[in-house]
């Protein structure tokens, strides 16, 4: 009872196979009463500080008046049960703690995949799982995203309480799956997250993608020319077949595998032509139209940089004009002027004569000559 100060107390337990648990039993008060535990077959494992049997997996991990607390290690199946605490009291009092073992899944495999899939095509994947109690739960990935699979199949393994669980996966692959990783992961509480997890790469067969690529982007009349055919498939192409549509290839054209060769353009090659890609899955055919340009002829790229040379340098002209001008007016505000006071009274004489005693007396005055820099 709750107000019984000498009431054991314990609690539950949950252990993974192969684990250590500790149970524990405590009272309130003591009495100097012995606490002893026993275990699921009423086999005393101890009393108080003492072993009674005799199992080096169990050990006492603390013993007091008040509580007694054993481990058990290298935890079983067969360890799962109740087990008792008891205190030797008038009357005796116990109390029980069920100890929850959990069977430990085992590594997932998947089975079924044996060879290429060819596009289009359907593979079918099972992934099982053994050894895990309650029964585990299995996921499917590609790469990164989850799939659903067909719901679990779960069946009981007939020498032990665990279990094995099937799961199948069955997918239409197409070229954007080849290399693609499927994997498969066992979800259980005895498990972090992505414990135990299996990848199977797939590999697809399909036809070719076919890109015809130029050595450059200016073909000019007179030069050496090279386009490429490009076929990416699985498996890799292995025969190429050059055309020129609306007629032959150029005399002066030759083939080499998946090349074709220009020794000297000449206007009259200008065409379309034709790469069919064979990867033994199928064939697929690309074009490149071949517009020959005269000798001269300046690439985009270059035409592209000239403009931007061009008007790197009309910027930096139409700045050193303005910083010219400007410099201009700034000089021309700030000119010295320069005046005199000489003949200071000349402009207000009625005649010549009296212009110059009026400058001479100026001249001779206390007044001496002044000069002004404005």
């Amino acid at each position: 009872r709750d107000d019984d100060p000498l009431q054991p107390v314990t609690q539950d337990e949950t252990v993974s196979v192969g684990g250590t648990v500790t149970l524990t039993c405590r009272v309130a008060a003591s009495d100097n009463s012995s606490l002893q535990w026993s275990n699921t077959a009423q086999q005393t494992l101890y009393f108080g500080e003492k072993r009674a049997l005799r199992d080096n997996r169990i050990q006492l991990y603390r013993s007091t008046g008040t509580e007694l607390s054993i481990t058990i290690g290298n935890v079983q199946l067969s360890d799962e049960g109740e087990y008792t605490c008891s205190i030797f009291t008038m009357p005796v009092r116990t109390a029980r703690a069920t100890v929850t073992v959990l069977g430990v899944p085992g590594k997932p495999q998947i089975s079924g995949y044996e060879d290429t899939v060819q596009e289009g095509g359907k593979v079918t994947l099972t992934c099982t799982s053994s050894g895990s109690k309650p029964p585990a739960k299995l996921r499917w990935y590609r790469n990164q995203e989850e799939l659903t699979g067909r719901p679990d199949v779960v069946e009981t393994n007939p020498d032990e309480a665990t279990y094995t669980v099937i799961s199948e996966l069955t997918l239409t692959v197409g070229r954007s799956d080849d290399n693609t990783l499927i994997g498969c992961a066992v979800d259980h509480p005895s498990l972090s997250s992505g414990e135990k997890w299996t990848e199977q790469p797939i590999r697809v067969l399909f036809t070719p993608d076919v890109t015809i690529q130029p050595q450059n982007d200016l073909p000019r009349e007179g030069e050496k020319f090279i386009i490429q055919c490009i076929g990416n498939g699985n498996p890799k192409p292995t025969s190429y077949v050059w055309q020129r549509k609306d007629g032959e290839l150029p005399l002066l054209a030759k083939v080499d595998g998946s090349f074709l060769l220009f020794e000297m353009l000449n206007k009259s090659d200008n065409g379309v032509y034709l790469c069919q890609a064979d990867n033994g899955i199928g064939k697929m055919q690309g074009e490149y139209t071949l517009l020959v340009q005269d000798p001269t002829a300046m690439s985009t790229s270059s035409g592209v940089d000239h403009a931007v040379i061009g008007g790197v340098v009309a910027v930096i002209v139409f700045i050193l004009l303005c910083l010219l001008i400007v410099l201009g007016r700034y000089l021309i505000r700030h000119k010295g002027t320069y005046l005199t006071h000489e003949a200071k009274g000349c402009d207000d004489a009625p005649d010549a004569d009296t212009a110059i005693i009026n400058a001479e007396g100026g001249h001779s005055g206390a007044e001496d000559k002044k000069e002004y820099f404005i």
